[in-house]
């Protein structure tokens, strides 16, 4: 050993354990605010604990999961110095697409990793995430926050969740279920949501805008627009679901929800083709909406083509819900009393010939050979 060298301590290694014990103690209440008598323990054990003997008045139950991220939206969080939203981007990502298979998600568990842990930045981060989880009904059962050093910049972070649920057998949701005639109901997007911020971020780059400027179009900033929260949709779709079940009183397919498609990376149409069966095509009637200023911003500053806004961003349409023609107007109005703004915007009807040369037209999507989607019409 080489003599009068400083001791190396795991504090001057960047690694701050009692900023970590200070974020914790910022941040139990809000996710105690998530628990029902389910989760077993509380907050800070090694594992999260759930209480699964509710499952057994299931008559088959099947566990759903996902796992997800925010992308890179959360520069936008950075740069503005505004953290209590992201956890909302986080949850949507997660819950929303458990939901789509017609499960309810019982609880999740959240991963940050930073450069530097401040206990007040972390705690904002979980306080967003444990408020959307108390959205959605699910409860937050445990997490990890990691210091790292050297990897991360210290006002740079990156979060990812896990969520698991449950769905009786035979009322699983999914391509199985939808029918020729069967009705598709657009749900609202709050705005861009989670998805695509690595061609926004290019954009407003390039045209040399800053996240403070103020954009009438908007009705305020660019970087308050950009950092609008992603809509959690899960109970407004449980809710439908269970107002419209999809089995009829002999267990058969009745008429309610058929699915749900969570348009997330990759646009509407790649989405939507994803819970189709072979056979079978969406027809999505553009002029059925308008799309939101931000969207049209985004194109017009980075004269970025139609195709690519379609198969990057969601354009106003956060999720769509597949139903049964006779309650299609029933759901849409449902929707629309619980806030969701909703509306019908096209059908299925048996697939027509293939355009594969279109940008209007897509067959599977995302490793799924599913059915097809086609786009028409100008947009409202």
């Amino acid at each position: 050993m080489t003599e009068n060298t400083a001791a190396v301590t795991y504090a001057s290694a960047g690694v701050d354990v009692e900023a970590g014990d200070r974020a914790v103690e910022l941040m139990k209440d809000a996710i105690r605010a998530t628990h029902s008598s389910a989760v077993v323990g509380g907050v800070g054990g090694f594992a999260g604990l759930y209480d699964a003997s509710q499952l057994v008045k299931y008559r088959r139950p099947y566990l759903a999961t996902s796992t997800d991220g925010v992308g890179t939206k959360v520069a936008i969080a950075q740069a503005l110095d505004v953290h209590d939203t992201i956890g909302y981007d986080l949850v949507g990502m997660v819950v929303d697409d458990i939901v789509v298979c017609g499960a309810k998600p019982l609880f999740m568990t959240d991963y940050i990793a930073t450069g530097k842990v401040v206990p007040e930045r972390i705690a904002d981060i979980v306080r967003g995430i444990a408020g959307a989880c108390s959205v959605a009904g699910t409860a937050l059962v445990g997490g990890e926050t990691a210091e790292h050093p050297g990897l991360l910049a210290a006002n740079e972070y990156d979060v990812a969740g896990a969520a698991t649920g449950v769905v009786e057998a035979d009322e699983l949701l999914g391509p199985e279920r939808v029918r020729e005639g069967d009705v598709l109901i657009g749900m609202a997007s709050s705005g861009i949501h989670s998805n695509g911020y690595s061609l926004v971020r290019k954009v407003i780059n390039v045209a040399g805008w800053g996240l403070e400027r103020q954009v009438d179009e908007l009705g305020r900033t660019l970087g308050e627009e950009l950092l609008e929260p992603t809509r959690v949709y899960t109970a407004d779709c449980l809710d439908l679901a269970q107002a419209f079940p999809v089995n009829g009183p002999d267990g058969q397919t009745g008429t309610g929800i058929r699915g749900f498609s969570h348009v997330t990376g990759g646009g509407l149409a790649a989405n939507l083709a994803r819970v189709l069966p072979q056979g079978l095509e969406a027809r999505v009637d553009r002029s059925s909406w308008q799309i939101p200023a931000i969207f049209s911003l985004i194109g017009s500053l980075g004269n970025v083509p139609l195709p690519d806004l379609e198969r990057t961003l969601n354009l106003g349409v956060g999720m769509v819900a597949i139903v049964d023609p006779s309650v299609a107007e029933a759901a849409a109005r449902r929707l629309n009393d619980r806030g969701v703004p909703a509306w019908v915007m096209g059908d299925v009807v048996a697939a027509t010939e293939p355009d594969t040369d279109s940008p209007d037209y897509v067959q599977g999507a995302k490793g799924v050979n599913g059915g097809a989607v086609r786009l028409f019409g100008q947009y409202a």
